[in-house]
């Protein structure tokens, strides 16, 4: 038979266990009506998204973003399955990949800069690379540091008897795209040379391949006498030397915030035409080689409530602040009249 005391200890053992149980169940609803929302793709534009996310959740708490740095190629392939619900590129959908998803929305997020980065034992200043110097380096017609041509564009500078180290990116990315899309509109070089252009290159044997613009950059570094192509946060970050490059104009450019936004300064009437103007800029003091980034969100979502969620982190990284941090990270703020060309395209989402 229970003692008074006992049988105290016992209802306040069911009563604690009530309310653990009422706390858990609580605590499953409140997870059961947070918004998951995943993103993959484009490893140019990651840090950017970490950053938008990481600020998003914190006036968002109803909602979980994530996003996996897995290559704009990879990040298209999940799209157009259908395994995430958005994807970020370097590269707009081709008019076959758009074929496939009707509808789908293509938003320009944010802009930057792809550096000619090097490490060249002995030589610690600037290097300038003439554009048809740029397509015979990376097709492998020049291989050699102290080649004529790279000599004759840098007096003063002794270049040593070395091999040329060619970083590039073996994952399908948008970042190669951009590259080679530039390499070809310089001149027919690149075309002659039997290079395509996308966001997978089948490069000349001798290469040192890396995934992701954080993995080309680290073996740049790493490697002597190498040179790749890499998004400028990533060169900068790691205090990679950047060469400067000649533009359409003739001049040689670095890559600085104002040199890009020049390279950004062409006006064009739709999205899909954004691409193109920035293939090989013409402004004088233009960095030559540039790319937008995009976010590809479907034209429709079953769950509304996800879709409201998505549409409001597309509109706020389009935003100012969303824009600001971009400016803090080293990429280039769109101008007014491209964010609101990604406002229309959103617009169209939300009818």
């Amino acid at each position: 038979m229970l003692t008074t005391r006992s049988a105290g200890r016992v209802l306040a053992g069911v009563t604690l266990l009530a309310f653990s149980t009422i706390a858990i169940w609580a605590q499953s609803a409140k997870l059961s009506d947070v918004i998951v929302v995943q993103g993959a793709g484009s490893t140019f534009a990651a840090p950017l998204y970490k950053k938008w996310i990481d600020e998003f959740d914190v006036l968002h708490r109803n909602a979980t973003i994530s996003y996996d740095a897995v290559g704009s190629g990879e990040g298209v392939k999940r799209f157009l399955a259908g395994t995430v619900d958005f994807a970020g590129s370097d590269e707009i959908l081709s008019d076959t990949e758009a074929a496939k998803l009707p509808g789908a929305v293509i938003l320009p997020t944010t802009a930057g800069m792809i550096a000619l980065a090097y490490n060249i034992p002995g030589v610690n200043t600037e290097i300038k690379l003439p554009r048809d110097v740029c397509v015979d380096i990376f097709t492998r017609k020049i291989r050699k540091w102290d080649d004529p041509r790279i000599v004759a564009a840098n007096p003063g500078i002794a270049f040593p008897h070395r091999d040329i180290a060619l970083v590039v990116r073996q994952d399908s990315s948008g970042t190669n795209a951009a590259f080679t899309s530039h390499l070809s509109a310089i001149g027919p070089g690149w075309q002659a040379a039997g290079m395509g252009v996308g966001k997978l290159i089948e490069w000349p044997a001798g290469i040192l391949p890396a995934s992701g613009n954080e993995g080309v950059a680290a073996r740049i570094r790493l490697s002597e006498g190498s040179i790749g192509y890499v998004e400028y946060w990533f060169a900068q970050r790691l205090g990679l030397k950047m060469a400067a490059v000649q533009n359409k104009a003739g001049a040689y450019i670095t890559p600085t915030e104002r040199s890009g936004e020049l390279a950004l300064s062409g006006r064009v009437a739709q999205v899909r035409e954004l691409a193109a103007s920035v293939a090989d800029p013409p402004g004088a003091g233009a960095y030559p080689i540039t790319t937008y980034s995009w976010m590809f969100l479907y034209g429709r979502y079953a769950d509304s409530a996800k879709g409201a969620v998505i549409t409001d982190f597309a509109r706020w990284g389009l935003g100012q602040t969303g824009q600001n941090y971009g400016a803090q990270l080293g990429y280039l703020p769109l101008s007014d009249d491209v964010t609101e060309l990604g406002n229309q395209a959103l617009h169209a989402l939300t009818e």
